[in-house]
């Protein structure tokens, strides 16, 4: 069963957009044109994957978005998102984007952290990258559902890795254990399977799975969206955040869209766009 399934609407109002270059043919491009290079490997499996795009006449202060997809960490593929893409750079063209896969799980293995470490080797990978791809290290990261939630990870936890300059989460998971104990029967199922695990017996791989506990003073500004409605993370897991952001002082918002569910489309997918250009863009200020 899929549970944290996709945004759809972002994908139907935004569609798809074609890609060039690939991950044999990758060179340094010059700075004064645009590029965009799919499937570049950042590990050894064949689903450490992500694609870059780079603008025209970028320097060492072009900054990066990075997008997260979701699906419930067992679905999804980087390419759901690539229209999202085409129009963040018609309103941000400044800036460099990225788009990643990772592994999924599976009834196999692949299980949780699985895709905490993928994500963590993508953004090491980029910054490694930086100087390379004549861009700055002052990344932003967005996500989708499960996206959104390897986004907060990574942001908050990882930071020694590399402080992100900001975070976008579209309705992602906050506190795994809430959402295990707190939720319909087919949640805590769906954890179950994803981390191998049940909360009694591993309480530790669900602590350290959750943003929420690595939130410190100098964890980066977030921007939350989230549906009133929403039965597969429940608008409780943002208001959670969010109070563990203002206790500890971090600079955060939250957009509640009322009636809505676990994505949206319409006049709330707009407003949603433009919250985030606004966002991203007062991250620069």
């Amino acid at each position: 069963m899929r549970l944290f399934n996709l945004a759809l609407g972002l994908i139907l109002l935004f569609g798809s957009c074609s890609k060039n270059g690939s991950d044999g043919d990758l060179l340094t491009p010059g700075v004064d044109s645009a590029a965009i290079f799919s499937d570049v490997s950042y590990g050894k499996d064949s689903k450490q994957k992500l694609d870059v795009y780079l603008p025209a006449l970028r320097n060492e202060r072009t900054r990066m978005v990075i997008v997260i997809h979701g699906g419930g960490w067992n679905t999804g593929d980087k390419s759901d998102y690539d229209g999202l893409i085409a129009e963040l750079q018609k309103n941000l063209p400044d800036y460099a984007f990225a788009n990643l896969n990772y592994r999924l799980v599976q009834a196999t293995g692949n299980y949780f952290p699985t895709q905490e470490n993928d994500v963590n080797a993508a953004v090491s990978f980029l910054k490694s990258k930086s100087k390379e791809y004549h861009i700055s290290q002052d990344f932003i990261l967005l996500g989708i559902s499960a996206g959104a939630h390897l986004s907060l990870l990574q942001g908050y936890k990882h930071s020694d890795v590399l402080k992100p300059k900001g975070i976008i989460s579209f309705f992602g998971p906050t506190d795994l254990e809430r959402l295990y104990t707190n939720s319909d029967k087919s949640i805590p199922e769906q954890l179950k399977f994803i981390m191998n695990a049940t909360l009694d017996v591993n309480p530790n791989i669900f602590f350290e799975s959750s943003p929420i506990n690595y939130v410190t003073a100098g964890s980066p500004p977030t921007l939350m969206l989230h549906g009133d409605r929403d039965k597969l993370v429940p608008i409780e897991q943002a208001y959670m955040l969010r109070d563990k952001l203002e206790e500890k002082e971090v600079f955060n918002k939250l957009v509640v869209y009322p009636g809505q569910g676990h994505g949206w489309t319409g006049a709330d997918l707009a407003d949603s766009f433009t919250q985030v250009v606004a966002f991203i863009k007062g991250l620069a200020n």
